[in-house]
């Protein structure tokens, strides 16, 4: 559960953001623009709503979106409709990509960072080898389980590994419908279903991860049982985050046609 306890704050940041969401009280607006004006108005919001859609929808179906401007956000969609299913070739390329980005490997190395200053797992030991065993099973067991989650198990099985923000309701609400995607996501052809590959996925990752590189007194069910509730556990906490992301991006970035009045 330590991964999750570091994304503690940047969770806590963003349900504080989430919650102030109501409009500020500013002067009545001026009367509309003549016609003459109005129109290249009108034809500037539709640019804006376009080039909103592209950033956030690519032609594949993915996403640009990174969390918090760095971590990869590319498997979740902001009002996203119907759109197309992803080929196998699609959720492969598109976690590969997430999986190795620059940033994500930068994470994992900060997790091994805090890991060894707490002399967590101390039969790694410590120096530039212990550092380097605790950054080589925070990024395998990272990696196995995305692509078990997201390109394996959804390919086998038929299942979006798309997330689809619920934009809309209140805090609770959205956020409970963040947390039943743990265990409810789309197949490919736009149904409901159980999300065996959110299940199943980090279940054969944690003991993928457990019985092959993990120290010889983890190699047991009670320790493949702790890192299969970890992972899902941190799956929850960022669909939440994930949730929630289009508005504290929307505060923290405001609108540039609002920047030029």
């Amino acid at each position: 559960m330590k991964k999750c306890r570091c994304l503690l704050p940047w969770f806590l940041a963003a349900v504080a953001l989430a919650q102030d969401q109501a409009p500020p009280q500013g002067p009545v607006p001026p009367a509309p623009a003549p016609v003459s004006q109005t129109q290249p108005a009108q034809s500037a919001n539709r640019t804006i709503v376009k080039d909103k859609n592209k950033s956030q929808k690519p032609g594949n179906g993915t996403s640009k979106d990174r969390l918090f401007f760095t971590l990869p956000n590319f498997l979740t969609l902001e009002e996203a409709g119907k759109v197309p299913p992803l080929t196998t070739g699609e959720k492969f390329k598109v976690t590969a990509r997430s999986s190795f980005d620059p940033v994500e490997l930068a994470w994992y190395g900060a997790l091994a960072g805090i890991a060894q200053a707490e002399d967590d797992e101390p039969k790694y030991g410590q120096g530039a080898e212990g550092y380097a065993d605790r950054y080589g099973v925070r990024f395998a067991d990272g990696t196995i389980e995305n692509f078990m989650t997201k390109a394996i198990f959804p390919s086998l099985l038929h299942q979006d590994p798309r997330y689809f923000q619920l934009g809309k309701g209140g805090f609770w609400h959205r956020t409970g419908y963040a947390v039943t995607r743990i265990f409810i996501t789309r197949t490919d052809s736009g149904h409901n279903q159980f999300n065996y590959s959110e299940i199943l996925g980090s279940a054969s990752a944690a003991a993928i991860s457990t019985y092959s590189y993990h120290l010889p007194s983890e190699r047991n069910l009670a320790s493949t049982t702790s890192v299969w509730a970890t992972q899902v556990a941190w799956d929850t906490l960022s669909y939440v985050v994930k949730e929630f992301w289009p508005d504290i991006h929307r505060k923290l970035r405001p609108a540039k046609t609002a920047q030029a009045h």
